[in-house]
């Protein structure tokens, strides 16, 4: 893996630490499935970003204070959307609704993540789909899990063969940043099988976690959408940079997790348009 390590030890990060995080994670994710409908909640873009906040406010709730209790001294990312580096020590990166964009149309991929970071590397994280009931879990050096199953990435050396994905962090991001999108796109089209584009990163990590897709890609640094999902794929055995090949971290400007084998394929496609 080419994700970036600390040196510092575990320093607590135990069952005792994920079972905590998980239960707070649960709680939350019940919460959220209940505000779920099948239809779209809001025509207007004000309509629309007041459902988005109500299903943040309504999380962070029940959320944000038993994960401080979890771990005295680690601080809280407050800003989902922010990226870039954090001051050193240990962070809360979370998301209370990782893909609110399809919670309030009425849609079923989105989750709730919950991320230790030290030093400005992902540690710890839970991923909850609470429509599905699954639970993705990783600690850095122990391996990730779905449901307590081992998780690996894809066996795949071939490119062409691959099923890859991206899309955008957030609305509202730079047009230069919409054209390396598109370019990007056009080119993993041409050298891949298949290239997904959607939201959020997470759900498309778990699958590469998972060896159901073979990489993801994403012009952003969002810590939000892309920390719980490094890890994930690290642990799973994946390789973790950024699209030049480079070791991630929240430093990073973008972002490349694939299996393995593709990695440097994958590279060649995207550092152009870095």
């Amino acid at each position: 893996m080419s994700i970036a390590t600390g040196t510092t030890p575990d320093n607590g990060l135990d069952a005792t630490l994920l079972n905590r995080v998980t239960e707070a994670v649960r709680t939350a994710g019940e919460l959220l499935r209940k505000r779920h409908t099948p239809q779209a909640c809001g025509v207007s873009l004000d309509e629309i970003v007041t459902e988005i906040h109500a299903n943040d406010d309504a999380v962070l709730d029940v959320l944000k204070a038993p994960l401080m209790a979890a771990r005295p001294g680690a601080r809280w990312a407050e800003d989902e959307l922010e990226g870039g580096a954090l001051p050193p020590g240990e962070w809360w990166i979370v998301d209370p609704a990782e893909g609110n964009i399809n919670h309030v149309h009425g849609m079923d991929d989105w989750a709730v993540t919950a991320t230790l970071v030290r030093d400005n590397h992902p540690v710890l994280t839970v991923v909850h789909l609470p429509l599905t009931g699954d639970w993705y879990t990783a600690v850095a050096g122990h391996g990730a899990q779905l449901n307590g199953a081992p998780l690996r990435v894809s066996a795949k050396t071939d490119l062409g063969a691959a099923l890859v994905g991206t899309g955008q962090a957030r609305p509202g991001e730079d047009e230069h940043t919409f054209h390396r999108i598109g370019a990007s796109v056009t080119q993993m089209l041409i050298h891949g099988l298949v290239v997904r584009v959607s939201v959020p990163a997470t759900l498309q990590l778990i699958h590469v976690a998972a060896g159901r897709m073979d990489a993801f890609w994403q012009f952003s640094d969002v810590r939000s959408g892309l920390v719980a999902g490094a890890l994930l794929v690290a642990e799973a055995g994946g390789t973790v940079t950024d699209t030049r090949g480079n070791p991630w971290d929240l430093a990073g400007r973008d972002f490349l997790a694939t299996a393995p084998g593709l990695h440097a394929a994958a590279v060649s496609v995207l550092s152009p348009r870095a």
